[in-house]
């Protein structure tokens, strides 16, 4: 039995409604799974990695440490101290919440 070849067959995409040869219809797919519309190529959405959250296993990205402890040279870590070049030679400037105090 024959079959048409179809190489001057035209139809339309299911998402705009244009006119495309038949040949450059494909299937849409969402989240991995064929939806059974036919689209243009040019109008092709690649299934976006978003949607396979879940899905795909992954590590979490540690971005905290756990039971922190608060730094023991919290003063000396916030002091400014300026050189002969740039300031005034040896001034060692402290600040604190609602106090400045100028050494």
């Amino acid at each position: 039995m024959r079959r048409v070849r179809g190489e001057y067959a035209y139809g339309f995409c299911d998402r705009t409604g244009f006119r495309y040869p038949i040949h450059d219809l494909v299937d849409e797919f969402v989240q991995g799974r064929p939806t059974g519309l036919k689209v243009g190529r040019d109008q092709v959405d690649p299934d976006h990695p978003q949607n396979w959250l879940g899905r795909l296993s992954h590590y979490e990205d540690p971005q905290a440490i756990e039971d922190p402890r608060p730094d023991l040279g919290e003063a000396e870590s916030r002091a400014l101290f300026s050189f002969n070049p740039v300031g005034v030679g040896g001034l060692l400037m402290v600040g604190a919440v609602n106090n400045v105090v100028v050494t």
